[in-house]
């Protein structure tokens, strides 16, 4: 575990910079003590041409599947009075 001071994130941050790329994280410390980790920031996949991944924007509102009886529910809640 790669640690770094915050007078090192002051005084030298060039240096733990190359640290975060090379690590891939840098542990940050205050008086010895650990607060927080820096790591890079993982760049969003972009679908070509601005079209839109309905899939992906569909996983991460509902990540888990409804079962069968809740899809069924819902089949029949919307399809109302006919």
């Amino acid at each position: 575990m790669i640690k770094a001071s915050i007078r090192d994130l002051r005084t030298r941050f060039p240096h733990v910079r190359a640290l975060i790329e090379r690590e891939g994280e840098v542990v940050i410390t205050d008086r010895g003590r650990a607060i927080m980790v820096l790591r890079p920031v993982e760049e969003a996949r972009v679908a070509p041409h601005g079209s839109v991944d309905y899939f992906a924007r569909l996983k991460l509102r509902q990540p888990r599947s409804i079962g069968r009886a809740g899809r069924k529910a819902l089949d029949e809640a919307n399809r109302g009075e006919r």
